[in-house]
Formats: C-alpha cells, structure tokens, sequence
C-alpha cells in the first residue's frame, strides 16, 4: 500500500487549496478514504472521509461547508478541496486507508498565512 500526498504550499487567510493523494498497491475502488491532518503541538485529528463509490462524506464539524472530499476511482486519487482557510488550518494533512491496520502517506504541509 502506497498513498501519496500533494498539493500543500503557503496560502493567505481566506484561499483554497485543492489537495491530492495518488493511491496503490490495493483495489482502490474497495475501500473508504480518509484525510487528517495534524497542527504542531497537537494531536492528529480527523478532517472528512469518504466512502468506497464516493457516495457518502462525512466531515469534522470545523470543515463543514469549507472542504470537501471527492474521489476519482478510474485515477485511484482521493482529493481534499479546501475553502475559506484559515490560520489555523495550518497542518501536515494526510491521507489514509484502512486495510487490516492503517495506512499513511508522508504528509503536505498546508501553511495559512499572510
């Protein structure tokens, strides 16, 4: 199992990145995916899920209406779109699976700040 993350960088307060995590080694398709991100001095917490088909997403309540999570199966790529972000959106963000135990990328660093 593989995940890779990208797409973080540096952002002004009130911009939006859009994040990808290319995945192998497993039937994408097969299994729901999930971002997490983790601040400095601060444990890791969950940021959204979504299910195997894409049909069902779930989010923390601090991301609702600002993130989204989609996923592309033909490509084997989750995204994590993100919106109206804030200084304290600051964080490694990861993507991880669930297959028997978990699964981590190596993390993008989202950095918000003016």
């Amino acid at each position: 199992v593989q995940l890779v993350e990208s797409g973080g960088g540096l952002v002004q307060p009130g911009g939006s990145l859009r994040l990808s995590c290319a995945a192998s080694g497993f039937t994408f398709s097969s299994y729901a995916m999930f971002w997490y991100r983790q601040a400095p001095g601060k444990e890791r917490e969950l940021v959204a899920r979504i299910s195997s088909s894409g049909g069902i997403t779930n989010y923390a309540d601090s991301m609702k209406g600002r993130f989204t999570i989609s996923r592309d199966n033909a490509k084997n790529t989750v995204y994590l779109q993100m919106n109206s972000l804030k200084p304290e959106d600051t964080a490694v963000y990861y993507c991880n699976v669930w297959i028997r135990q978990n699964y981590w990328g190596q993390g993008t660093q989202v950095t918000v700040s003016s």
